[in-house]
């Protein structure tokens, strides 16, 4: 690489520039987005509690017979207890923290999964794109449910299974965005700028393609979210997701089905869990969705410099002949 082309590659975003879109895109989301910023309470709120859930919960989650059989809620036990008598609002917190770890884990391999498929696919095209694009549309004909319930019937239940596979099955459908996106910046001046002064492709995907589809790429991580949680509490109510004695929601509903006519908290708390968080992590998700459209905002590529900078370098290589 050339000395003089060293100054090229600072077009990924800046630490400062970082900050500057992190604040314009915080403040835009409580003026604009009522709606999206409640959601982000929600998602702080459940993180939270996640990560504080033995110092908030008044017992173990599998601490028995605390209490009695069934109880409805008293001072001692603000949500009643279960079936075995357990404390369902220690059952509740510490079924937070395996929603945030699962919603999180999924989130991350799926959206890594994502950037790689879309990112190779995208950019290099031809047969390489057609071949993956096929096993993409095979892959999204089968339904979501049916894939969740063979694959973990295969692999076992446990947390790190569901995170595995749901990031798989998310990763490979979440893939088609990344790609659109990448087909739309790679046809950009500054990428043509980049390939003509010999930008190996691993510098242009990494340097001048990726630092520009963050938009989508945080999109996809936001929105995969919520779907996390909720499917994982879907098949762990169908008995193929977190096994017993863990707290998941979803486990929480099915356990406690048989006993629902003797203790309706048994479903009502765990329930209105799930659907506060999920609904809050859907809102948070559409808001930041709608804040960075690049149709609509020009995404997160109007933070960074690397087209101005390739455009003036390859301007100031051309000969005179050239620039007539």
């Amino acid at each position: 690489m050339a000395a003089g082309t060293t100054g090229l590659y600072d077009g990924a975003i800046t630490r400062e520039k970082r900050r500057h879109f992190l604040i314009d895109l915080s403040r835009r989301l409580i003026r604009e987005k009522p709606l999206g910023t409640i959601g982000a309470v929600i998602v702080l709120i459940l993180l939270l509690v996640g990560i504080f859930a033995d110092v908030l919960a008044p017992y173990g989650y599998n601490e028995t017979l605390v209490g009695g059989r069934l109880e409805s809620s008293s001072w001692q036990h603000w949500m009643g207890t279960d079936q075995s008598g357990r404390d369902l609002l220690s059952r509740v917190v510490y079924g937070a923290r395996i929603s945030m770890f699962v919603g999180l884990g999924v989130s991350i391999l799926s959206t890594i999964i994502s950037g790689l498929i879309g990112l190779i696919s995208g950019y290099l095209g031809g047969k390489t794109d057609l071949v993956t694009q096929r096993f993409v549309d095979a892959w999204m004909c089968f339904p979501g449910i049916f894939i969740m319930i063979t694959l973990m019937a295969l692999v076992g239940p446990g947390i790190p299974q569901v995170i595995i596979v749901l990031g798989v099955l998310y990763g490979i459908t979440g893939s088609r965005t990344v790609r659109g996106a990448v087909i739309g910046i790679k046809e950009n001046v500054y990428v043509e700028a980049a390939r003509s002064i010999g930008c190996s492709t691993g510098s242009l995907l990494l340097r001048h393609i990726l630092p520009n589809i963050m938009a989508p790429m945080i999109i996809v991580f936001t929105s995969r979210m919520g779907a996390a949680i909720l499917a994982e509490a879907s098949i762990s109510f169908l008995g193929y997701g977190i096994p017993e004695p863990f707290p998941s929601w979803g486990g929480m509903l099915n356990r406690g089905r048989p006993y629902m006519l003797e203790g309706l908290h048994l479903a009502v708390w765990p329930g209105l869990a799930l659907s506060i968080v999920v609904w809050g992590v859907n809102m948070f998700g559409d808001g930041l969705r709608d804040l960075l459209d690049p149709r609509l905002r020009g995404g997160l590529g109007r933070y960074t410099g690397a087209g101005k900078k390739l455009a003036r370098e390859v301007a100031r290589r051309q000969s005179p002949a050239e620039q007539q």
